[in-house]
């Protein structure tokens, strides 16, 4: 349901997670097949983690806020964290991946989210809480931000599917953490910090398939770094350049994306013993997608494009209502009637409702020319939810939960709608960083709005009012988003 959803010089990085090929002999298939496999399990893990730490504090926030005597405001302030951190450390995301590689900083960022949700429930105080808070969201997101352009790189030509198995994972582990909270927090004794601090062994869990891939990254065979390798005649290893052929320059990266069979663009030949040595075909640098949108190579200046803009408010939108959605959905149902464990189930299904749609959306989207019908109908269905929990919230509140799970596959859209609106691999890092930081910003004020309303007022019709009103211009510029065009084309024109 979130975000998710980067790397501004893809090509900088583009040696993480990569085999290099001449090392190869025996088998070349092999080692990229287990490679490969390695890297899906690793972003099933992760993406599993992308929202535990929210949704489990939803399902037991009236216990936290009476455990740290929170007002309404505060527990406001709490629930606008996620978009706040996301936001913050999101941008850094990029400039760590160029210098340290994106596995290693999803690596990193799984191990911050273990330490802040092992910390959270038991420093002292409404700060130590939202400090290890911070510390966990930190690491989710840089997770948001390179998981699209992970994606991207090694899986180019199943950019939909993989990017709707992620979603899904996602959604799971944000139906799970809602669904169980509650009744493991009782099993457990029935304190709420022990029911928060349960979801670090998962955590723990997505660091383990990320530690191969950060050694793969730093040191190939034979000693070299990776950045050793591709430094250029004067720090190129020896075994490089005598497996260069006739038409290689010095320099010229030999490493494949973990998806792919065979590089794009690159001839191959196979050497009797039935190793593969790459001959990269000579490219004219000047119109080469992969160097940028400019020909003369300039960097991509993403802020000039409208459809730029546009993906970022609509994701901006559509987090502001997920985290709405993950911080008091419980609480609008508990005010209603609701039993708290039934409350957190039916956040649970609201969430769950993006494991099936997370799959099959980014995938129709990525057949149609216009993702805007789909937009069209996720907003729709939000409107009808929020209208129903106004009017009949117990009555309905099963209905209401699976529209606004419908409503809240915006998400995996978004995150879909990165890769399409972006021609090569560094804008699809450059539009995923923008769009998400800018984003997450724009949603920081819905959860801290509505908690001030709801103290406030005394009730859920304004809360709901906001909610439903917000859902039209992220219908409009979600429609503005998915016209078929790329930021690399309106930036170079303007």
């Amino acid at each position: 349901m979130m975000g998710g959803m980067v790397s501004e010089q893809t090509r900088t990085t583009s040696s993480s997670f990569r085999v290099p090929v001449e090392d190869e002999p025996r088998s070349p298939v092999a080692p990229r097949a287990w490679a490969a496999r390695l890297l899906v399990v690793a972003i099933v893990l992760a993406a599993l983690n992308l929202r535990p730490a929210i949704t489990s504090l939803g399902a037991l926030l009236e216990e936290v806020r009476d455990g740290l005597g929170m007002s309404g405001s505060v527990a406001g302030l709490l629930t606008s964290v996620p978009p706040l951190c996301f936001a913050a450390f999101g941008v850094m995301a990029p400039r760590l991946a160029r210098r340290f590689g994106p596995g290693a900083v999803v690596c990193a960022g799984m191990a911050a989210v273990t330490a802040g949700l092992i910390l959270r429930p038991y420093l002292a105080g409404t700060a130590g809480f939202l400090a290890a808070s911070a510390l966990a969201l930190m690491g989710i997101a840089v997770g948001n931000v390179l998981m699209p352009v992970i994606v991207k790189r090694h899986f180019p030509d199943r950019v939909g599917s993989m990017t709707g198995l992620y979603s899904m994972a996602l959604a799971l582990g944000t139906s799970a953490a809602a669904a169980v909270t509650v009744p493991m927090t009782e099993a457990l004794g029935g304190s709420w910090r022990t029911g928060l601090a349960v979801w670090a062994g998962l955590a723990a869990a997505a660091v383990l398939p990320w530690l191969p891939l950060v050694r793969d990254r730093r040191t190939e065979p034979g000693g070299a770094t990776t950045a050793t390798r591709s430094a250029g005649p004067a720090g190129e290893p020896q075994d490089r350049r005598a497996a260069q052929g006739p038409g290689e320059r010095p320099g010229e990266r030999l490493e494949q994306p973990l998806g792919e069979r065979e590089t794009r663009g690159t001839r191959v030949a196979r050497s009797r013993q039935g190793a593969r040595v790459p001959r990269p075909a000579v490219h004219d640098h000047a119109h080469d997608p992969t160097r940028g949108s400019h020909p003369s190579g300039a960097a991509l200046r993403v802020t000039r494009s409208r459809t730029a803009w546009a993906l970022a408010v609509f994701f901006g939108l559509q987090a502001t209502a997920a985290y709405i959605s993950m911080g008091w959905m419980p609480q609008i149902f508990r005010d209603a009637g609701v039993s708290a464990s039934t409350a957190g189930v039916l956040l649970a299904v609201t969430m769950a409702m993006g494991v099936p749609l997370a799959f099959v959306i980014p995938r129709v989207a990525t057949r149609l020319p216009h993702q805007g019908p789909i937009v069209v109908a996720l907003g729709a269905c939000g409107l009808v939810g929020y209208a129903g929990l106004y009017l009949a919230p117990a009555a309905g509140a099963w209905a209401w939960a699976v529209l606004l799970g419908i409503s809240g596959c915006a998400f995996p859209l978004a995150l879909t709608m990165v890769g399409l609106r972006a021609r090569t691999g560094a804008g699809v890092a450059q539009l995923s960083a923008f769009a998400q930081s800018a984003g997450y910003l724009i949603s920081i004020p819905g959860p801290l709005l509505v908690g001030v309303l709801y103290q406030h007022s005394g009730g859920w019709g304004l809360p709901l009012a906001l909610m439903a009103a917000l859902m039209i211009p992220q219908t409009a510029v979600g429609v503005l988003a998915g016209r078929d065009r790329t930021v690399e084309d309106e930036a170079a024109a303007r």
